[in-house]
């Protein structure tokens, strides 16, 4: 195909699509234009049909009714004039000169002569008017007797009737003379008429085309005039939908749209007060619990270190320590709480991250094999968790943010599923799918679309337990930076499965030199609170 063809062919589907287009986005422009179309189509076809018919009735009647009055007045000159018993001659003769009146119609004159034989006379000689062309219920009419009357002075009356033969219309009529005579037709042709009525009807039809087109064009004027504040109008709301808060629609006028517009622009200002008012205080929040975990860090430090020295003299008891056993449960709440305060300040940190967007990627090579087996030993959790995990599966990822994700998602299988909790590692596409699946009772229908939302707990009857409630939010935020997500289901043979995708080489920008400072920390840790003995500290 030469690019003469493509470039026209291209053109052709450019313009087929506006048309289409203009028909999809201004469907109230187009049902306008049908509307005002048909309004003005009804109107225009309702008047010509009415002025066509009032004229047809009125050029028929007036050439009628000269023909008609012509017609009786010569069978009444002429045909009256004829003797009770006329010859063929005579009714010829007078045919032809009654034929020659004015209105120029044919004539046909039936009488009987001396003898008692009906003879005919024709204007048009033999093969002119015939009676044959007289209608039958017309014959009968004319020749019927009346009952003389008040109101009826005469025995016979004038006849008329419409005719069309070979397509052209005809009027025919038929009466007696008076005192007796012959009787005699007319046939008048109407064809000119018929030309002039065919000419009325033309110029009506094309001057309905011409209204219905001048309707369209008014309706296409009226729809741009009236539809262009709602164009303006729609626009407007989706840029406000698009965020763009400050969106505000020119007024002028004072009819209902733009009323419509002033309603917009107010409503416009009072959400972007609004949105900006809820993201102040948004920002005030985000900013009170990051300085809230920042002071809490430093007095939780002493503590830790306090809690870590009675954790050993608890170890060490029943090696002659010197707690009192009245005061050795205080100690042991003491203990957990503080180290429980500790995981929920360092949660709290981290959700602050994730929230004003300051979280970051350190990427490296990792294998995954490798990662969830430092995970469960770091904790000791190895005759709890069954591995099914081919080494050799490499993945560029956050290694501190996959061993927040695991420590999460196994140790929430831990404490709320049954053991054993297995874990396996496939590799999908340009994917690398985790599955962590327990032998518990699975997650209840109502819990498990919340399952990752921050601080919810299946159980309202127990707003006190181990878990802060961030645990599985954090894990979700930490592959959501990765480009992956994690899913929440119950398996068919029983228990919950956490399913975790990640993508092999993550599209987000790194910040390889973010290091572990103020981004560091635990980065959330196992909601349960489990740790083995070599992992006191930091996760």
């Amino acid at each position: 195909m030469t690019e003469e063809h493509q470039g026209g062919s291209r053109g052709w589907t450019a313009a087929r699509k506006g048309v289409w287009s203009w028909l999809r986005f201004t469907s109230l422009r187009l049902r306008l234009v049908l509307v005002f179309g048909l309004v003005a189509l009804t109107a225009a076809v309702s008047a010509s049909g009415i002025a066509y018919w009032l004229n047809r009735e009125a050029v028929l009647t007036r050439t009628q009714d000269a023909v008609l009055r012509d017609f009786e007045q010569e069978m009444q000159n002429r045909a009256g004039a004829l003797s009770e018993h006329p010859t063929q001659d005579e009714l010829q003769h007078t045919a032809g000169q009654m034929a020659n009146s004015s209105q120029r119609f044919g004539v046909l004159l039936v009488a009987e002569n001396a003898d008692g034989d009906t003879v005919y006379g024709s204007s048009g000689g033999l093969d002119g008017f015939a009676l044959s062309d007289v209608p039958e219920s017309l014959r009968t009419a004319v020749n019927k007797e009346q009952k003389l009357t008040s109101a009826n002075k005469h025995p016979y009356h004038l006849y008329w009737q419409r005719i069309t033969d070979d397509d052209t219309p005809y009027l025919v009529a038929g009466t007696k003379v008076i005192g007796g005579g012959p009787t005699g037709y007319m046939l008048k042709s109407l064809e000119p008429e018929a030309k002039d009525l065919n000419s009325l009807a033309w110029s009506l039809g094309i001057a309905t085309a011409l209204a219905l087109l001048g309707s369209a064009l008014l309706a296409q004027a009226l729809a741009t005039t009236v539809l262009k504040p709602v164009h303006r109008l729609g626009v407007a709301a989706r840029r406000l939908g698009e965020g763009r808060l400050d969106t505000r629609l020119r007024v002028s006028g004072t009819d209902e749209l733009a009323d419509l517009s002033r309603t917009f622009n107010s409503a416009a200002e009072n959400l972007e007060k609004r949105v900006a008012d809820m993201a102040g205080r948004e920002q005030a929040s985000r900013r009170f619990v990051a300085d809230m975990s920042h002071e809490l860090r430093t007095p939780l430090t002493a503590l830790t270190a306090v809690t870590e020295v009675l954790e050993e003299e608890l170890e060490f008891e029943g090696e002659g320590g010197s707690f009192d056993p009245m005061v050795e449960p205080a100690v042991r709440l003491v203990v957990s709480e503080t180290r429980r305060l500790n995981d929920l300040v360092e949660n709290l940190m981290e959700v602050t991250r994730f929230d004003a967007g300051t979280a970051r990627l350190v990427l490296d090579d990792v294998d995954v094999a490798d990662q969830i087996t430092a995970c469960i030993d770091a904790r000791a959790w190895l005759d709890a968790v069954d591995l099914d995990a081919e080494r050799g599966i490499h993945a560029r990822l956050d290694p501190r943010r996959l061993d927040v994700i695991l420590a999460n998602l196994i140790g929430n299988a831990l404490k709320h599923g049954g053991s054993p909790v297995r874990v396996s590692v496939t590799r999908a596409d340009d994917e690398i799918v985790i599955r962590v699946r327990d032998h518990g009772p699975g997650i209840p229908e109502d819990v498990l679309p919340h399952v990752f939302d921050r601080f919810y707990k299946a159980s309202a009857s127990r707003p006190r337990s181990e878990g802060s409630g961030l645990g599985l939010s954090i894990a979700l935020e930490n592959a959501h930076i990765h480009g992956g997500g994690i899913t929440a289901e119950n398996s068919p043979e029983g228990g919950a499965v956490f399913v975790l995708r990640l993508p092999q080489d993550p599209s987000p920008p790194t910040d390889e030199d973010a290091g572990d400072g103020d981004d560091g920390g635990t980065g959330g840790v196992p909601d349960d609170g489990s740790r083995g003995k070599d992992a006191k500290g930091q996760v």
